[in-house]
């Protein structure tokens, strides 16, 4: 098991990953779940419990199993996303990753400098295997955001999401210790 018990604070060019700071943070972060463009990429239903989510984020920064960071805009010094690292798997000595990029953070780069800042702090300061994630096969951007990062295709769960009356697949991918260290070569 992972402890991140922990919750780094650290800086690229253009974003910070921090923890949550709820009081300052909960208004961008309804504006995230409440995006359409959002709710689509992440197979999210529409409507939510503002009390619940807001428990929910409030207790973020207390768990040790898993790595939540918001992502924040150092420009404008607000919060446009999140990065999150979850779902340890013993077997495989893994852990899943996630992003979310609100309307104020998107085609400005925050997803792939999120992306890379979080995958190579777990690397260095973990001694997990690999890190895999999902994404849907009508998110080719961010497809392509992480196989720039270096996952890597792993298997299609057929028809994972209905939207619309059609069926998406959603597309697994890996990303090995090894093949993360052959990169920094």
């Amino acid at each position: 098991m992972i402890d991140f018990s922990n919750k780094p604070t650290f800086t690229g060019e253009k974003i910070t990953l921090r923890p949550f700071h709820v009081e300052e943070d909960f208004s961008y972060l309804e504006e995230c779940l409440e995006d359409p463009e959002v709710l689509k990429l992440t197979g999210s239903d529409p409507g939510f419990d503002r009390e619940e989510v807001l428990k929910w984020y409030q207790s973020r920064n207390e768990q040790s199993d898993r790595l939540d960071l918001a992502i924040v805009d150092k420009e404008q010094n607000i919060l446009v996303g999140e990065v999150v690292v979850n779902l340890y798997e013993g077997t495989d000595h893994s852990m899943n990753f996630r992003i979310l990029i609100g309307p104020r953070g998107r085609n400005r780069g925050f997803g792939t400098e999120a992306t890379r800042l979080m995958v190579d702090y777990v690397f260095t300061h973990t001694d997990l295997n690999q890190l895999t994630l999902s994404v849907f096969a009508f998110n080719p951007r961010a497809r392509k955001v992480y196989e720039k990062i270096g996952f890597v295709f792993d298997s299609v769960d057929k028809d994972d999401l209905q939207f619309e009356g059609e069926w998406i697949d959603s597309i697994n991918m890996k990303l090995s210790r090894e093949d993360w260290e052959k990169q920094r070569e």
